[in-house]
């Protein structure tokens, strides 16, 4: 058991709070957080009360607590699940200037019931024997019939693939949203199985051509110490889509207070820290992710693919949007 805290599993029970304690519920499973919560105990006193499970299950367990819930903050990964935690009426809204300042307005809802303070950006993932960069533009482009049998993907229950349809609404309507997802179904080389990793290992495999994944998944191939791994590193090129237009598609990992929380103090200077210059960095060297902060040195495997411009659409508007993107997909015969 490390010093920042009890963690617990999705039945668990926190013990009551005092004060000087915060019950933190994640769907965040990256064992490298802990040295992150125990940072945050030695800098403010405040012990940190873990609880794990996935964010539907923890979304669940916050509304069926009600008032009664121990729950200072939920922090999840994806716009989606924070959307649908915020729908569920668990978030309370936070006025923070640290928060507001440091924070990009593009990655936090604008209302402050959620924040991001890590970014992922979802890249086209080449075979760089097979597909030459300068063939590369768009998303919208992958629906072209020049990539037809060529294209692999994950299914459209997952919420990454969920909100980049999402994002798509967003910037061209639900019409022709659904006719860049039958283009894009038309061109699968494979029924849609596994996950981002599966993906790449695919595209390195020559089993597809191209694929979408999020980039601190290409980051671990890279650091694995597996041979096949590094392998399929070595065979695989990344490009980000859309630089001549709104930018690459970003998702994020984010937070936001209970509504209920008995420690609401606490939760708030807990996300305030999470936007510290040691904790983003620790983000992005532990985790490969993107810091939300301006000036925090890079992984340097991941600041080898390049900078990039990031499409700046508040993703808050994405969520409103992902009912519509999933009867797209389903529709468009994405299983």
């Amino acid at each position: 058991m490390t010093s920042c805290g009890n963690k617990s599993q999705p039945n668990a029970t926190p013990s009551p709070s005092v004060g000087q304690e915060l019950n933190l519920y994640s769907s965040r499973h990256y064992n490298t957080d802990t040295a992150l919560y125990e940072g945050f105990t030695k800098e403010t006193g405040i012990k940190v009360n873990l609880v794990e499970g996935s964010a539907d299950e923890l979304i669940e367990r916050i509304q069926s607590e009600g008032n009664n819930t121990q729950a200072d903050i939920l922090i999840t990964v994806d716009v989606a699940r924070l959307w649908r935690a915020q729908e569920a009426g668990i978030f309370t809204p936070v006025s923070s200037p640290i928060l507001t300042q440091r924070i990009p307005p593009a990655l936090r809802n604008p209302e402050g019931y959620w924040f991001g303070f890590t970014k992922r950006a979802r890249v086209i993932v080449y075979n760089k024997e097979k597909v030459k960069p300068e063939q590369l533009s768009t998303y919208e482009n992958l629906a072209d019939p020049q990539w037809k049998g060529k294209i692999t993907m994950r299914s459209s229950g997952n919420t990454y693939n969920q909100s980049l349809v999402a994002s798509l609404i967003e910037a061209h309507g639900e019409a022709k949203t659904e006719e860049w997802c039958r283009g894009l179904v038309a061109n699968f080389a494979r029924p849609p199985q596994s996950n981002d990793m599966g993906q790449v290992e695919a595209v390195a495999s020559g089993i597809a051509d191209v694929t979408l994944a999020n980039t601190y998944y290409i980051v671990r191939f890279a650091k694995s110490n597996e041979p096949a791994k590094k392998e399929v590193f070595q065979k695989i090129g990344v490009f980000f889509p859309n630089q001549q237009d709104r930018g690459t598609h970003v998702n994020i990992s984010g937070a936001g207070v209970v509504k209920n929380a008995p420690n609401q103090k606490n939760a708030i200077k807990f996300i305030e820290y999470l936007t510290s210059n040691s904790a983003q960095e620790f983000f992005a060297q532990t985790n490969d992710e993107y810091p939300v902060v301006k000036d925090v040195a890079l992984d340097p495997i991941l600041a080898k693919f390049g900078t990039f411009k990031a499409d700046e659409t508040n993703i808050a508007s994405f969520g409103p949007n992902l009912a519509a993107a999933v009867k797209i997909m389903d529709r468009a015969g994405w299983k």
